[in-house]
């Protein structure tokens, strides 16, 4: 059956692409003459060779290109990612264009393409150490809010009583921003680490609790009533059958949950920490270091991608049965 899918994929249908025309008017881009750089003097790494790694990315990201063009299986699969690709084309061209070329945007505040990635290589060790550092503070606070929310959540739909009084409590929580619990956490708890788990957690657990709870309470009665006609046991019950049934409506609330999640570490990493994501732009940005405050925005939207990446394949597979 593989075989058959790929075979309906003609060459030209693989290659004949708008997004590899687009590569080839990158590189003439590269060919007009160079404006004259007000980086000189104002950045630690030479300009002069900064196109040639905007050439070199460019060119690595084409090869890639057109090796998931001779392998995808599905038409719609690769018209995704050529289109995914033709954006990243148009956003260099004309980043090339407006900075390295005609200098419509200062370059001080927006350096071009080239010097940005050069940047990106210089600081891939220290970069490596703040993703870390930040993906370890997003791990501690969310792992905590799922391993209480689900729980919590479960118990709580799953009661007529209680379930109703718990959802107007969980949504009238979980509308303040946990942004304001900073200060608090700061003059409480020890660690700057710690108050950043802690609103993590804060602001994880009221999007998990809820989805967990509204999911127990959209099941199906005919399934609870089936498992009981069975012999299930209670916690069979909760854990086995009224948990799987809920499934995609808490994924659902850890998507959110994990979208907040990374919004406010940013933001607290900003305020008082010493390492992170939002660390290295904040301190980047006060010192006049606009290459490396764009390093650090495009790292923190790369990590997110990949992170949301796994949680999707994580989803699709937890959700299987649908």
């Amino acid at each position: 059956m593989n075989t058959t899918n790929i075979a309906k994929l003609s060459l030209k249908t693989r290659l004949l692409r708008v997004s590899h025309l687009l590569f080839a008017l990158f590189l003439l881009t590269q060919i007009l003459p160079q404006a004259m750089s007000k980086l000189r003097g104002k950045t630690d790494l030479p300009v002069a060779d900064a196109p040639l790694y905007a050439i070199v990315f460019i060119a690595a990201v084409e090869v890639i290109l057109i090796a998931v063009s001779l392998l995808a299986r599905k038409k719609e699969t690769l018209t995704l990612f050529c289109d995914i690709i033709a954006f990243v084309y148009i956003l260099f061209i004309a980043w090339t264009l407006a900075t390295a070329k005609f200098n419509v945007i200062r370059e001080q505040l927006f350096p071009p393409p080239g010097v940005v990635l050069r940047q990106f290589v210089e600081d891939a060790s220290p970069l490596l150490g703040h993703i870390g550092a930040s993906l370890l503070l997003i791990a501690r606070g969310f792992a905590l809010a799922l391993v209480t929310a689900i729980p919590l959540g479960l118990v709580f739909g799953s009661s007529a009583r209680f379930g109703s009084a718990a959802g107007m409590v969980s949504k009238f929580i979980g509308s303040i921003p946990p942004v304001v619990y900073i200060p608090y956490g700061i003059a409480l708890l020890p660690t700057f680490k710690t108050v950043s788990a802690m609103v993590i957690f804060l602001a994880s657990f009221w999007p998990i609790f809820g989805g967990t709870m509204s999911g127990v309470m959209l099941i199906d009665r005919t399934i609870i009533n089936s498992a009981r006609a069975l012999g299930v046991g209670r916690v069979s019950m909760l854990f086995h059958v009224t948990l799987n049934a809920a499934l995609p409506q808490i994924m659902l609330g850890a998507s959110q949950a994990l979208t907040v999640s990374f919004i406010l570490l940013t933001s607290a990493e900003m305020i008082a920490a010493r390492n992170g994501l939002g660390f290295y732009v904040k301190n980047y940005s006060d010192l006049g270091n606009y290459t490396k405050t764009i390093v650090g925005v495009i790292a923190i939207g790369i990590v997110i991608s990949l992170v949301f990446l796994v949680f999707n394949r994580i989803q699709k597979f937890l959700l299987r049965w649908r």
